[in-house]
């Protein structure tokens, strides 16, 4: 998490540093939740104003935020539009996939 000069009027980036396969994390790991979009009206309009950031939002609560979007992902507009199509396909496949990213992260912390 790295907090802008301007924080807390405008989200913190919150980026996973080891390889995630998850609908709603970016390639280059950066997490993509409402809360963490900038606050105002969403020029995509996929959002109200009032789920984006909010200087009322804590470390705990994103964190909160960030655990509820790992074990329930929103597949509807993804960061990552490969994982949520197997997320929604093919879920067995999301699962493996998923079981051996963190296999080998497990391994590189044994290291």
């Amino acid at each position: 998490m790295s907090f802008p000069k301007r924080y807390p009027l405008i989200p913190p980036l919150v980026r996973f540093t080891s390889e995630m396969w998850h609908p709603n994390v970016y390639y280059d790991g950066k997490v993509c939740i409402s809360i963490l979009h900038e606050p105002g009206d969403d020029p995509h309009g996929y959002e109200f104003a009032s789920e984006r950031w909010s200087p009322v939002h804590t470390v705990e609560s994103i964190i909160l935020s960030i655990i509820s979007m790992l074990s329930s992902s929103n597949d509807e507009s993804p960061a990552n539009v490969e994982a949520a199509r197997e997320w929604r396909e093919k879920r067995a496949d999301f699962r493996k996939r998923v079981s051996h990213i963190v296999r080998r992260s497990q391994e590189l912390i044994s290291d």
